[in-house]
């Protein structure tokens, strides 16, 4: 049997996934893994900002009109988020200094997928 092909919106998820920890490691940070995936939910990266354990929610956009990206990370996203966390954690044994931060990713006029928004300590 074939494997599945991804769908254009999973293709589009996934450079904009791509793009964000190209941004991210830009500006300092060390990336540590990206999508961590368990029982509970997915982190779509997992970095290091000096001494601080950042777990990143990516949500791209390519119309505003709906609320934007950031927009749609709702109350129980970010409970996925933390429970996924706590999982990550746990593997690890350590706990450092963390936060959760979302970057808002939309395309400009070229088609390109560029941070609209990279919003620290977002919750």
């Amino acid at each position: 049997m074939p494997a599945k092909q991804p769908t254009q919106r999973q293709l589009q998820g996934k450079a904009a996934e791509n793009a964000a920890c190209q941004f991210l490691v830009t500006q300092g940070l060390k990336l540590l893994e990206q999508n961590f995936l368990c029982k509970l939910g997915e982190i779509d990266l997992i970095l290091m900002d000096g001494q601080t354990l950042v777990f990143t929610e990516v949500r791209f956009r390519k119309n505003p009109n709906f609320g934007g990206a950031a927009a749609s990370v709702t109350p129980g996203k970010q409970r996925k988020l933390q429970r996924a966390a706590q999982v990550y954690l746990q593997r690890t044994g350590q706990i450092p200094a963390c936060r959760f931060d979302v970057l808002a990713m939309t395309q400009d006029q070229n088609s390109q997928i560029i941070c609209e928004n990279w919003i620290k300590n977002a919750f």
